[in-house]
């Protein structure tokens, strides 16, 4: 079976598992927006480009990230307990893997489409230019998130999933920029290995 028919098939699968089981559709739909925006636009967009087996293998992980975050919300996941008491944290910190992966995948999709799409060559720049994406990416959620505790106030609290730490919005964007870099520094040359047999 092709490689995109899998991907849009094992995404579409784990979009509506997530929103069958989820506690609270209405979190379940604010948590799972990077999907339901970013996987049409694939879907629409894959004739005129296909990523690397990487991307969409780390998409799908995303994805997983996201919809679980989305039926339990990011505060109550059962990995952010677990992980509470082998480490000793103070909160359920399952949104950090999220913010993570918000800069870990993201930043390979930004560099391949920069790599294929405009004159830009691999080298300290395009690092530089896709982790400042991923990082402006970042804020911009976080800026939507406070509009959403503006507009909703104490029912956003799902959703936002602070847990009372009042440096939830800058420790969230620190961790994306770690997962970018961390994503920069570890596959960049796997993922122009790949692109290099297209």
């Amino acid at each position: 079976m092709n490689g995109r028919i899998i991907f849009a098939v094992t995404s579409l699968a784990i979009l509506l598992f997530s929103g069958f089981v989820s506690r609270d559709r209405a979190t379940w739909l604010m948590e799972v927006a990077p999907i339901l925006i970013s996987l049409p636009i694939l879907l629409a967009t894959w004739k005129r480009y296909t990523f690397t087996t990487l991307v969409y293998v780390l998409l799908i992980l995303h994805y997983v990230i996201l919809s679980v975050g989305g039926i339990y919300t990011y505060a109550e996941v059962p990995l952010g307990y677990w992980m509470q008491d082998w480490f000793g944290f103070t909160r359920n910190n399952y949104d950090k893997i999220g913010h993570f992966a918000q800069g870990f995948i993201p930043a390979l999709v930004a560099r391949e489409l920069l790599l294929s799409t405009s004159p830009l060559r691999p080298g300290k720049w395009l690092q530089f230019i896709v982790g400042s994406i991923c990082f402006a990416v970042s804020a911009m959620y976080e800026i939507i998130e406070w509009w959403t505790s503006v507009a909703q106030g104490a029912s956003a609290e799902a959703f936002l999933g602070t847990q009372g730490y009042e440096w939830d919005s800058q420790s969230d964007m620190l961790f994306c920029l770690i997962g970018a870099t961390t994503s920069l520094i570890l596959l960049s040359k796997v993922q122009d290995r790949l692109l290099s047999k297209r």
